[in-house]
Parts: C-alpha cells; sequence; structure tokens
C-alpha cells in the first residue's frame, strides 16, 4: 500500500513494504529529487537500515553466544509495515512488530515505528525503537535516500558538489574486506570555497564514511553550485555513496551505527556504534531534509 502526503510545496509518496520513501517531487516545478529506483544502478530509493547498518564480518553476529546469520543492512528494509496513523496533508506513521521471521534472524522482541513529516520544502524522517522484551536490546539503524543529481550528464566532469557544516578537511573510514571497515583512513579536503567535487572518482573506493560527530549537515549543490537538497541529523556517522561514476544520484545517509571491523567476531552488544536499550526504554532519533527549487 502507498501512502501520499501532499501540500503546496512537495509531494512525497511512501510505500508500506519497508515504510520506505518512493518519491519526492516539487509540485511547482515538476523536479523529482528522489532516486526511482532502477535497477541496473540500485534498485532501491530510500530504505530503513536495521537492526543493523552495513555488513557483518562473514554475514554472522554472536547473541547470547549463539551465531545468526543476517545479510547487509539488516531485514526491516524487506518487510512489509503496518499504516498505524495518517494526516494526508502532513504526516503517516508506521510499524514493524517483531515476530517469528524477524527472532530467527535477530532474537529480541521489539517495536520499530517510522514517521514522516512534511511540513513546507522539509521532510522529517523520525524513528522509534521501542524495547519490549524483558531483556536488553542492541541495535544499530540508518537511513540510505539516494537523490537525482540536478541536470545529470556523465560526460561532466563535476556532477555535483557537496557542502558539510563547517567546510573543514574530513577524514573518512574506508570499506576494505568483505564490506567491513579497515584501518585505513583517508583525508577528504575540500576546496577553497569549502565544497566537494563529486567526480567520477569520488566514490571509486566506495562510501565515504564520516564518523564520530565530523558532520551533522550536508547539502548537494547543483554544478552551478545552487543549493539543491540538505540533511540536517544528529546522527553520530553520515556515508555518503553512489555505485558507479555514470550513475545519476547519490546517496546522504545518517547513521546511528556502522558496519563490523574487519575480523571481529565478539557479541553483537560490543559491536563499535551500537545503541543500547533496557527493557521498556525508547529510543527516539529523526533528521530533516530541505529542498530548494532549482
Amino acid at each position: 500500500m502507498r501512502i501520499n502526503l501532499t501540500n503546496d510545496v512537495l509531494a512525497i509518496v511512501i510505500d508500506t513494504h519497508g515504510a520506505e520513501l518512493q518519491s519526492i517531487e516539487n509540485i511547482r516545478t515538476g523536479r523529482r529529487y528522489l532516486w526511482h529506483g532502477d535497477k541496473s544502478f540500485w534498485g532501491r530509493r530510500s530504505p530503513i537500515l536495521f537492526p543493523i547498518v552495513g555488513s557483518l564480518w562473514d554475514g554472522n553476529f554472536k547473541m547470547d553466544g549463539t551465531e545468526y546469520a543476517l545479510g547487509q543492512h539488516g531485514f526491516a528494509r524487506d518487510m512489509e509495515f503496518t499504516l498505524i496513523e495518517n494526516v494526508p496533508e502532513n504526516e503517516a506513521w508506521f510499524a514493524l512488530e517483531a515476530n517469528e521471521e524477524t527472532m530467527a534472524k535477530y532474537p529480541r522482541i521489539f517495536r520499530l515505528e517510522i514517521g514522516y513529516s512534511l511540513i513546507g520544502e522539509r521532510i522529517t524522517v523520525m524513528w522509534r525503537v521501542v524495547n519490549t522484551d524483558t531483556r536488553e536490546i542492541s541495535f544499530q539503524i540508518g537511513a540510505h535516500p539516494a537523490f537525482n543529481y540536478p541536470e545529470f550528464c556523465a560526460a561532466d566532469p563535476v556532477h555535483a558538489y557537496i557542502a558539510t557544516d563547517g567546510g573543514k578537511i574530513l577524514h573518512s573510514q574506508i570499506i576494505a574486506d568483505k564490506g567491513c571497515i579497515g584501518d585505513e583512513i583517508m583525508e577528504v579536503q575540500p576546496d577553497a570555497e569549502g565544497l566537494l567535487p563529486v567526480t567520477a572518482d569520488t566514490y571509486s573506493r566506495g562510501a565515504l564514511i564520516f564518523a564520530d560527530d565530523q558532520v551533522h549537515r550536508v547539502s548537494m549543490l547543483s554544478k552551478d553550485k545552487r543549493p539543491y537538497v540538505t540533511l540536517m541529523f544528529s546522527a553520530p556517522l553520515v556515508g555518503l555513496w553512489s555505485p558507479s561514476a555514470d550513475a545519476p544520484f547519490m546517496c546522504i545517509e545518517p547513521w546511528w551505527g556502522r558496519a563490523d571491523s574487519v575480523g571481529y567476531d565478539g557479541e553483537f552488544s560490543e559491536r563499535r556504534y551500537v545503541n543500547h536499550l533496557e527493557a521498556g526504554e525508547t529510543f527516539e532519533v529523526s533528521y530533516m531534509m530541505i529542498f530548494d527549487e532549482i
């Protein structure tokens, strides 16, 4: 089932499958900001990453001394959510409850709620993780929205520009073996204007991963440096990614979590960048997308 939220600036569509955004359209200009999911590049649009972000070493994790298999980014993005609240003009909420299928992959009882609020040119994405278990739960959660480059041409030397809060030198963790994080750190140097040009080489080594609260705002600008889309978040990590040099989009991904370190084989609860909830507690976070007319 698909849910529509519309005002006089934006129209958005959310699917109950994965509680995933399907489109973001500017009512006034007809511009579509969100990638449309062409599988020849990447078949998703804006999946929710839960209960892990990224990859597990060897595709497995240990919980309570038992080993479980779980694919990249977890299972929430591939499950049907229930619509629990809908105000067509500006807000919708969806929920996923732990069930027999999730317990076989992740042996904790939880309730995951995803909300979308539309006000003017801004969309706020809201997440609640409720521990309905009798034990502590450990988890990660993240966003993976893909945004079309404005006026994309594969032959252009620069597809867009990226601005971050501060315009400072950043340090990116690097994905190494099996999709996991190695020890190498890459310095990312903005230009004299504090911008990072997005070129065919920007993602040649995979995602740029800025951890440890280096960044809390990322803006994509057009080739002529006009504002296009901005994400604001409190997440400790953000990933920037595009699948290939000729892909007409890139992802801006606030994460409360990260892939395993290379070789990690400890307990799930002791992974880096993992969140903990005692029985009955609720974890609530959000991020905001701001769209400019172009």
